[in-house]
């Protein structure tokens, strides 16, 4: 096996295929990177057995300057491999494997010889076996999957928790996490055709996705089998496992009345936040209340910290509407939920202190909800 390669362009992808994988694996051959080398070009796959990436180059790409010599694959140690490629002196990148599958690498006067594995031990990609292919706009499925993952469990107790919830039916498709604690579900239009799948994908899965589909600009392609789901954009790969088990039925959480509500722009709304709880991350209780009085017009927020002192500011909302509440909640769970509408307008939603309270856009109120659970402090 032997090939020269740009190195800008080589160490792109190899950074791709990195995010699949761990050092902390059982598995000793995951923590390398394959390379299968073809007569029109290079293909690198990463995995740690729950998500697999797999990037290709081609010859036919000027900007690879991807010569092949001789085909072959090899498994190289993923972390060294990748620090050596980052070092090298030129911009071109020789790679050649000889017997005992010890690997010269070598760029201007530098030259490396690191062991590989050989590729046959390496596992094989899931078989993804869909005729039915969905495609998204790379940009509104990262907004998606950021939307909802902050509002995934951490908690391996309910490993079900830990992923979201990826309903596809009726040209639409709707995302749901929760962590028992807070809900968020997100709801975009799709052309899912005459296909509906009801799957929940690990959330670390999700955020993996959405950091490699950042500066994508081509449409992401998803199938989804038995117990894999398949993302293909550009010249890359992505699988991930899915969860088994079902995912609990959460509609009948959200509430559908309100007793009281506040309209507020959530970017002055997250400065408020962020400052009170400035003092309640200093207390052992990291909670601040809300307080409002629409006969005043007036919505007041509040933390105090007894090793600290206190915080008390008037929430500049636009409208303050129905009865009278004081309500506490973790304003962590309120940073993340108010990061997630950027710059909009929002309506938050209130039937009781007790009682869980949502959030909305006050522009398409269905296709984005966020709830929170409020904290008893009597």
């Amino acid at each position: 096996m032997k090939f020269s390669v740009n190195q800008t362009a080589f160490i792109n992808q190899i950074n791709n295929v990195l995010r699949a994988i761990s050092s902390k694996t059982t598995i000793p051959i995951l923590t390398g990177i394959k390379i299968v080398v073809a007569k029109d070009g290079i293909t690198l796959t990463g995995s740690n057995a729950d998500i697999t990436i797999q990037s290709t180059m081609t010859t036919a790409e000027s900007s690879n300057e991807l010569v092949v010599e001789e085909p072959g694959a090899i498994v190289l140690p993923a972390r060294f491999f990748s620090e050596i490629i980052k070092k090298l002196p030129e911009k071109t990148v020789t790679v050649a494997v000889h017997e005992g599958f010890q690997t010269k690498i070598t760029s201007g006067s530098a030259e490396f010889i690191i062991n590989g594995q050989d590729a046959i031990h390496y596992p094989h990609l899931p078989e993804i076996e869909s005729d039915v292919t969905i495609k998204m706009d790379a940009d509104l499925l990262r907004d998606v999957i950021d939307q909802t993952r902050i509002a995934v469990s951490k908690q391996e107790s309910r490993p079900i928790l830990t992923g979201i919830h990826i309903l596809l039916a009726n040209g639409e498709l709707t995302a749901i996490a929760t962590d028992s604690h807070r809900l968020a579900q997100r709801k975009v239009k799709v052309d899912t055709g005459d296909a509906s799948y009801d799957v929940v994908i690990p959330g670390d899965s999700m955020t993996e996705l959405a950091r490699l589909i950042s500066d994508e600009k081509d449409p992401v392609d998803l199938q989804i089998a038995e117990n894999q789901v398949r993302f293909k954009f550009g010249n890359t790969l992505f699988y991930s496992r899915l969860l088994e088990g079902n995912y609990p039925e959460t509609s009948r959480l959200i509430p559908d009345t309100a007793d009281t509500t506040i309209e507020v722009e959530a970017s002055k709304f997250l400065s408020t936040i962020d400052r009170a709880s400035l003092l309640s991350h200093q207390g052992h209780n990291n909670v601040v209340k809300l307080t409002i009085d629409p006969d005043q017009g007036v919505a007041k927020i509040s933390g105090d910290s007894a090793e600290v002192g206190n915080v008390e500011e008037n929430v500049m909302a636009d409208s303050v509407k129905g009865a009278e509440l004081e309500i506490s909640f973790n304003p962590d769970y309120m940073s993340d939920a108010l990061k997630s509408f950027g710059q909009s307008t929002i309506l938050i939603s209130f039937t009781s202190a007790l009682r869980p309270f949502t959030l909305v856009p006050t522009e398409n109120k269905e296709d984005f909800i966020q709830l929170i659970t409020p904290v008893r402090t009597f």
